[in-house]
């Protein structure tokens, strides 16, 4: 999960980068980078840490030009960053290209060999995003007669894109000279919007991850970028599009509705918000359902992604919500940061307790999801701590039992605390007087309601179901030990190994 932005406007358009990745700061908080435009010159900054961190205002004045792209990453690798993989990404030939990119490629050990071995091309860092950038670079100069470009040319290159690579991407691109291209994987399981502002001098043009970009800098949301689809925008503000994939299916990624993406966003016509809300609805009524007899005083959120879904619970149960957990808001967001050991130490410092919220109490926690388990038996203990007399958890998403490949950071079954558990299993390991997991398929019902022409989704995570049809056993075994190795160790609690038997792939 990385955020992407791309502008072309009529003025300066470094503030309106950095303005964006501000909003876009929860999608990744490893590195930044933004690189502009003027004339037949490229300007980039780039380095580890916060937006805020990474540019200076001698960074801001050098990034010159109307229009550019910004990238913040998070490794999905659950390793620090390595400086030289901060995007965005440069080559110079055939064009000069940069490209940002959001995904994971899950073909790019194959590319790469084909990179080196056919394209005549050498990779500098083991990102799959520099093979992104490359299989493009490649692609154009194929589809341009003379090393000139043109509008066919481009889309052209794109859809060999697509007939090359494998998995989620979602890649904004500047091309010297020409202008910015966007464009989203065939199943759209990443995120991509166009917005548009209409200036003194002409149409402005952005495309973002998520629609809270375009809210916050002033632009008008248009549309999402289809499934496929490629975006091209000239220097001039001309806009083109074009379906570049044979064969699509609209499948988003269920966990940017569960958790990634900001409330305030509007997603491929789903607002997050909402969504996150009927989740709250589907799983009152399966606690109401299958835990009559429980008794709770107080329904508690813990901050921020599952307030929507807490409030909504205690609404349909009629029962007090209340805030008791106080979020440090200068620490990050446990579920990115790379390394268990940092992880359970940022908990307490994260969060901290309102005491007579919970004493003498029994208290329903609410979560967005329970990946690991390290935050929420750290949580339910905080909860005694403070002096609760019952602890019990409901998640609003199913249990997480697979490895996500798309970019998430939880590629390894042997940190999911779901992986080889039953949910009493489960609720034993982190402590808790009970657990309630939503439906997968309430959950799927749930985000539906807010916009019925979804018919797909990305859920492998909770299913083991790989929309691409591409994952095999093996290819997960090679995930799971390099991740292994990037991170030093595995989880706590027992873990659970691979199971070469539980790989499915949902072949749209």
């Amino acid at each position: 999960m990385c955020g992407i932005i791309g502008v072309v406007a009529t003025t300066p358009v470094n503030q309106l980068l950095y303005d964006g990745l501000q909003v876009l700061q929860h999608r990744g908080q490893d590195a930044a980078g933004i690189a502009t435009c003027e004339a037949d010159r490229y300007f980039m900054h780039k380095g580890p840490g916060l937006v805020r961190d990474v540019f200076r205002t001698r960074n801001m004045r050098n990034l010159v030009g109307n229009w550019g792209i910004g990238h913040v990453r998070y490794p999905t690798a659950g390793s620090a960053c390595n400086p030289a993989e901060a995007q965005p990404f440069y080559v110079n030939s055939p064009f000069g290209l940069l490209l940002a990119h959001n995904g994971n490629l899950t073909n790019a050990a194959e590319l790469k060999r084909e990179i080196f071995m056919s394209d005549l091309r050498h990779i500098n860092t083991n990102s799959d995003s520099e093979v992104l950038l490359n299989v493009l670079a490649h692609e154009l100069q194929a589809a341009s007669s003379g090393f000139k470009l043109d509008e066919e040319a481009v889309f052209r290159a794109v859809a060999n894109v697509h007939r090359r690579c494998r998995g989620a991407y979602a890649v904004v691109v500047m091309i010297a000279g020409y202008g910015l291209l966007a464009f989203r994987d065939p199943y759209g399981i990443r995120p991509l919007v166009i917005g548009r502002n209409e200036a003194m001098a002409g149409s402005e043009w952005m495309v973002a991850s998520e629609s809270v970009a375009l809210d916050v800098i002033g632009f008008r949301k248009i549309r999402d970028v289809a499934p496929g689809e490629a975006v091209l925008i000239d220097t001039q503000g001309v806009f083109h599009s074009r379906q570049c994939a044979t064969q699509t299916v609209q499948a988003p990624c269920m966990f940017e509705f569960v958790y990634l993406a900001r409330p305030d966003s509007v997603i491929d016509g789903i607002s997050v918000y909402e969504s996150r809300v009927k989740m709250g609805e589907f799983l009152a009524e399966r606690m109401r359902r299958t835990m009559p007899h429980v008794e709770i005083d107080v329904v508690i959120p813990i901050p921020d992604s599952s307030r929507p879904s807490a409030m909504e619970m205690a609404f349909r149960l009629g029962l007090p919500y209340r805030e008791g957990f106080v979020k440090n808001r200068y620490i990050g967001r446990t579920f990115i940061m790379p390394g268990q050991a940092v992880r359970k130490k940022s908990v307490r410092q994260k969060l901290n307790t309102i005491t007579q919220e919970f004493k003498g109490k029994s208290v329903l926690l609410v979560d967005d999801s329970i990946v690991r388990g390290t935050t929420s038996r750290e949580i339910v203990m905080m909860a005694r701590d403070a002096g609760a007399t019952k602890v019990y958890l409901a998640s609003a998403a199913p249990p997480v039992r697979y490895a996500n490949v798309y970019g998430i950071d939880m590629p390894t079954r042997s940190e999911l605390i779901a992986a080889g558990r039953d949910e009493d299993e489960i609720c034993r390991e982190i402590g808790a007087d009970g657990l309630i997991y939503q439906d997968l398929d309430d959950l799927k019902a749930a985000v539906r309601a807010v916009n019925p022409t979804i018919n797909f989704f990305e859920t492998s995570c909770f299913d083991g179901s790989y929309v691409t049809g591409d994952i095999t056993a093996e290819y997960l075994f090679g995930v799971e030990n390099q991740r292994g190795s990037a991170a030093g160790g595995g989880d706590d609690g027992e873990g659970g190994q691979l199971d070469l038997n539980l790989v499915t792939n949902h072949d749209n």
